[in-house]
């Protein structure tokens, strides 16, 4: 081959390295300028403490007992270290590997006269040899397949530490979520036990009329059935409750025996307020978003490593050794070795083919999942901001029908004890108030819900430079 031959060759590999690692596609989504529910512009993004914004000692308590227990949390932590170790291990070819061997070896002629094979004969029966060698071999990286294998491994690492922070999210909400469910489920146990202390004082008043003569059977009944519809809510709101701590317990890594009692009223909590940003910023915010987008990335680099493997690959090797026949005179004879050899291949039934389009069809998995995240990431958003919204419209209307709830109770027990009413209006205010109070207790679970859904929607404070730098 002629000088510029080579120098051709070589610019045509320099630029083919160069060209080898090309970005992942783009993802293609149109942005929203604005989200379309009604957004708070005067706080700032949440950040990664976000559940000290409903100001309750315990659930933070709760909230770093399964950060520091959480045996999911534990599983991620690990695929992270794996992705570290892949990570090296792609990118261990880009540099010659180095082999240090020491060998000694003794052969004895048995019987016979031997042949060619053999070290020993039959003039020399015993042969006796030491030998020596550091080897080196490395493979130039004319078409950029390790550089493509290696940052492929490294996009794989980020895309792990990414889908950690989401595991991580994704435990904090569950934990905070199932919190907030006992608090209302015990509220609503308090409302029942209420409501039952109410129809048992107005069962007492109904035996009362009764035995006296100016009530009737019926109503007697029906009173009786309103206690025994009440009696029965009480467990089922403890059984409820019982599966609830169960499944906070699981998610803090304790058995339920170990989980402490509620000791603060779902009222004490405060609501918290959350400042949305803009759409945009929810890209770099969501760390289920990064991580899609590093397993596009990744995806991309094993397209180039599979292009390189339908190429030819350059292998230099080094040998330097030294042998004798007695282990004192080891490097008295020291040699080197070089080589260089070519691979190319030349048949093998389509298999590198079919692995080139296996990886040109993992990508376009890969850049479709990374738009469904993103598309579903601005969905989150928009769904918490529009629950919080109809919650605290309703929440307003539901304080006064409790009140007035409430007011039509009193009269009609206090009518119905002095003759002027029938006890159907008991009954029937009875039941509207307990099913207002219960409503109430639910209506404030589902705004505190709200906030829980849309801190996890905002990404929990997550940025993805931060993380980048912190990995560093």
């Amino acid at each position: 081959m002629t000088i510029p031959s080579r120098i051709s060759l070589l610019t045509l590999s320099l630029l083919l390295a160069a060209c080898s690692s090309p970005p992942p596609p783009a993802a293609g989504i149109d942005t929203p300028t604005a989200w379309q529910g009604a957004v708070n512009t005067t706080q700032p993004w949440p950040d990664s403490q976000w559940w000290q914004g409903f100001a309750s000692p315990a659930l933070d308590q709760l909230v770093a007992r399964a950060r520091l227990n959480s045996h999911d949390l534990a599983a991620a932590a690990a695929r992270v270290r794996q992705a570290q170790a892949n990570a090296v291990i792609a990118g261990a070819p880009l540099l010659p590997e180095l082999q240090l061997g020491l060998d000694g070896s003794r052969q004895r002629l048995l019987r016979g006269e031997g042949n060619d094979q053999l070290d020993a004969s039959s003039s020399e029966r015993t042969s006796t040899s030491f030998g020596t060698r550091l080897s080196a071999s490395y493979e130039i990286d004319f078409w950029g397949g390790l550089r493509a294998a290696r940052d492929s491994a490294l996009h794989s690492l980020s895309a792990s530490r990414f889908e950690r922070q989401t595991v991580e999210l994704t435990l904090v909400s569950a934990v905070a979520d199932s919190y907030l469910q006992g608090l209302a489920l015990d509220e609503q146990l308090r409302i029942a036990r209420l409501n039952l202390d109410n129809a048992r004082d107005v069962l007492r008043l109904v035996e009362a009329r009764e035995t006296s003569g100016s009530a009737t059977r019926l109503e007697l009944a029906q009173q009786r059935s309103l206690v025994a519809a009440q009696e029965r809510q009480l467990p089922l709101l403890e059984q409820r409750r019982q599966d609830n701590r169960v499944t906070l317990a699981t998610l803090l890594g304790d058995p339920v025996q170990a989980l402490p009692g509620n000791a603060e009223p779902i009222g004490a909590l405060r609501w918290p307020q959350i400042g949305s940003g803009v759409p945009s910023e929810l890209l770099s915010r969501r760390p289920d978003i990064s991580a899609a987008e590093a397993r596009l990335a990744a995806a991309s680099a094993d397209v180039q490593v599979a292009r390189a493997a339908l190429l030819p690959r350059l292998v230099l090797g080094a040998d330097l050794g030294s042998g004798a026949t007695t282990f004192a005179n080891l490097f008295d004879s020291p040699y080197y070795t070089l080589t260089a050899g070519i691979t190319a291949p030349i048949f093998n039934n389509g298999r590198l083919r079919a692995q080139r389009d296996l990886a040109n069809a993992e990508q376009q998995e890969l850049l479709e999942n990374y738009r469904a995240s993103i598309l579903a990431g601005f969905a989150d958003v928009e769904k918490a901001l529009n629950a919080i919204s109809g919650v605290e419209r309703q929440r307003q209307w539901q304080d006064q029908e409790v009140e007035q709830a409430r007011i039509a109770f009193d009269l009609a027990q206090q009518r119905y004890a002095a003759g002027a009413e029938t006890l159907l209006s008991v009954l029937e205010t009875q039941r509207t108030l307990y099913l207002a109070q219960d409503e109430q207790a639910q209506l404030k679970l589902a705004r505190l819900q709200g906030s829980v859904a849309l801190y996890k929607a905002l990404g929990g404070g997550w940025q993805a430079g931060q993380e980048l730098a912190k990995n560093r």
